[in-house]
């Protein structure tokens, strides 16, 4: 499973300006709420079990991407949001480097053959330079939005 095939336009966005991974992570979670990805009764769940994991060890991987993630029996399909950040987050990453792009996925718990191929088609892509130059340019969420189905 790829970014494009679980992202929608409206779970991107082109600036976000958080401080740091706490932060960064709440805004991406009550983008899936305001969406209508996840139920705003399950907000707080989800955000513990995001936390939860990055707890164990952060999910900044380093080249400034985060890739915060968990899995939850509180949705029904693989749901995410994909974030920039123009003035980098502290994310208390691998390599200590601010990060810039941030992708937000949440699998449905008991679905965790998705779980490791999706992270791992993500951090392919999101390492990549040509992708994140591409996103660095963008102009807008929808500009955002195009280079990733590009890439998927």
């Amino acid at each position: 499973m790829t970014l494009g095939d679980f992202l929608k336009p409206e779970n991107v966005i082109a600036d976000l300006d958080v401080p740091d991974r706490w932060q960064a992570i709440d805004r991406l979670v009550a983008n899936l709420v305001e969406t209508g990805r996840v139920a705003p009764s399950n907000r707080d769940a989800i955000f513990k079990a995001i936390e939860k994991r990055e707890l164990s060890l952060s999910t900044g991987i380093g080249l400034g991407v985060g890739i915060p993630h968990a899995s939850t029996d509180l949705i029904n399909e693989v749901v995410g949001v994909f974030a920039r950040s123009l003035q980098g987050i502290d994310f208390q990453s691998l390599d200590n480097q601010p990060v810039n792009v941030v992708t937000l996925f949440l699998v449905p718990h008991g679905q965790f053959q998705q779980h490791l191929p999706t992270l791992a088609s993500i951090a392919k892509v999101l390492k990549n330079n040509d992708f994140r130059e591409s996103v660095e340019k963008a102009k807008s969420s929808r500009e955002i939005y195009d280079a990733i189905i590009k890439a998927s």
